[in-house]
């Protein structure tokens, strides 16, 4: 699993719990719709730590607290 597929399944995740929808996501964040289709179907393969900031600060979490799950600390995530 990627980075992006880890980030995207966790942003998935967060709006099911927070019960947000991505347009309201998108609005928090700053991040603009294009950009997060990009990343929720794959088609985007760098997601910077930028943009996962700014994905922590949409949901009203440190990012610290975005990071904390395991799909994060799983050994098959691959970094390059």
């Amino acid at each position: 699993m990627t980075v992006n597929d880890a980030v995207a399944k966790r942003i998935s995740k967060l709006l099911q719990e927070k019960n947000m929808s991505q347009y309201r996501l998108e609005q928090e964040s700053g991040i603009q719709h294009g950009s997060m289709q990009c990343i929720m179907n794959g088609r985007n393969k760098t997601v910077t730590l930028s943009t996962v900031i700014m994905l922590a600060r949409g949901f009203h979490m440190p990012l610290t607290e975005f990071l904390d799950d395991e799909i994060f600390r799983s050994e098959h995530l691959e970094v390059e």
